[in-house]
């Protein structure tokens, strides 16, 4: 045996910008028994109920063609259809777990290099804001600016198909957009692009971090912002420049760290958030909570981040990895991938959404898990959508 599951189900996927500076990734997946999942019946199931019954709302507009997932690895939503249409009857977590022991197979997801997984955890900070700048009210979240172009390179050549990148008319040419630090300095000032001013610039990192935020504004009145688009430049983790300055060890980088350095060096936080190029715009959102990259509410607990390259949204999957809180053992239950995130990058990667406020921040800026997660689809998708590939020395 080479060390490789017997069966396995190889997907050679890209993971590298429009220049491919990264070699391929391999994801291997090899099934197992859904009743056979590490901590299965520890998971109280119900609770993924109301995280599934938006992804099958979102699923119901879909054409029944439509493949989900690189390859379409997740199947088609006509394959999906049966057990969305089985989810209202079911009363409970003891129903929905007999329902998936019977009508799905689940696949454990492994890295081609052999490595552990790796989770994080994200949250909805609650911010003090206003509508005009104002007082203390002084640190503005941009929308979408005017003068930012989205380019599909797909259409000048066909090999550069699903690549787009993001820049600006200065004339007769197309340049990178701004990166934060322009941003920063002032570049968007005469744009009318401002959606909110926020009291503090450590809370706007945050916010560009998390990607979606609650504002309490003075009236008494509030308002929920998410992402609406980004400037384009690759996203550095001020974590690791951290580490790398000495600032902070490695392995004590989680963001709560992180948040600790920041809030104890204000002199030197511009310096540290213009590692990070990349820059987050905002919309107003209505709605109940944030909303994930497939556009429905976010399940504390729940709701996935992943990363498209590899996992498909709008399915489920089964999380095994140790728990943010120490003492809690394995964090071992049912999710459903329904968000990305420009540092949520690998085959076994994925970010849990923890709610909002204080409480979630509590256990989202600690997590650092090692882990695993299992891809779960119905029978129908398995056997004959899937090719199964014999592994070496199988």
């Amino acid at each position: 045996m080479s060390g490789r599951p017997a069966w396995a189900l190889v997907v050679l996927l890209l993971v590298a910008a429009c220049d491919d500076e990264k070699p391929p990734t391999k994801l291997y997946l090899s099934p197992i028994a859904v009743a056979d999942l590490p901590g299965w019946t520890s998971d109280d199931h119900g609770e993924a109920l109301p995280a599934w019954r938006r992804t099958c709302a979102r699923l119901e507009n879909m054409p029944d063609d439509r493949t989900l997932g690189p390859e379409g690895i997740g199947g088609t939503v006509a394959a999906w259809r049966p057990i969305c249409a089985a989810l209202p009857a079911l009363d409970g977590g003891g129903a929905l777990r007999e329902m998936l022991e019977r009508e799905l197979v689940a696949y454990k997801a492994e890295p081609g290099d052999g490595s552990d997984g790796l989770f994080t955890g994200y949250y909805e900070p609650e911010l003090r804001g206003a509508r005009t700048r104002g007082g203390a009210y002084q640190v503005p979240l941009y929308r979408v600016p005017s003068d930012r172009v989205t380019v599909d390179l797909g259409a000048f050549d066909p090999a550069l198909k699903g690549k787009r990148i993001v820049g600006r008319i200065d004339g007769s040419h197309l340049r990178p957009y701004y990166a934060r630090a322009d941003i920063d300095d002032g570049a968007l000032a005469n744009q009318a692009a401002e959606l909110v001013w926020l009291d503090d610039t450590l809370d706007a990192f945050i916010l560009h971090v998390q990607g979606s935020g609650f504002v309490s504004l003075p009236d008494g009145d509030s308002m929920r912002i998410g992402f609406a688009g980004h400037n384009g430049r690759k996203y550095n983790s001020i974590g690791r420049a951290l580490i790398e300055r000495g600032e902070l060890e490695q392995g004590r980088a989680s963001w709560q760290h992180i948040r600790d350095w920041l809030d104890a060096n204000r002199d030197r936080a511009a310096e540290i958030f213009a590692v990070n190029p990349r820059y987050i715009f905002f919309r107003e959102l209505d709605g109940d909570g944030p909303v994930g990259a497939v556009g429905v509410v976010l399940t504390p607990g729940r709701s996935l981040a992943i990363d498209p390259a590899f996992m498909p949204l709008d399915v489920p999957l089964w999380l095994d990895a140790d728990h943010p809180i120490p003492g809690e053992g394995r964090l071992q239950r049912l999710m459903l991938t329904q968000d990305t995130g420009g540092a949520i990058k690998g085959p076994v990667r994925g970010d849990v959404f923890w709610g909002t406020g204080e409480d979630a921040l509590a256990i989202a800026g600690h997590m650092r898990s090692k882990g695993g997660y299992y891809l779960l689809l119905p029978k129908s998708v398995a056997a004959p959508q899937l090719a199964v590939a014999r592994a070496e020395g199988g």
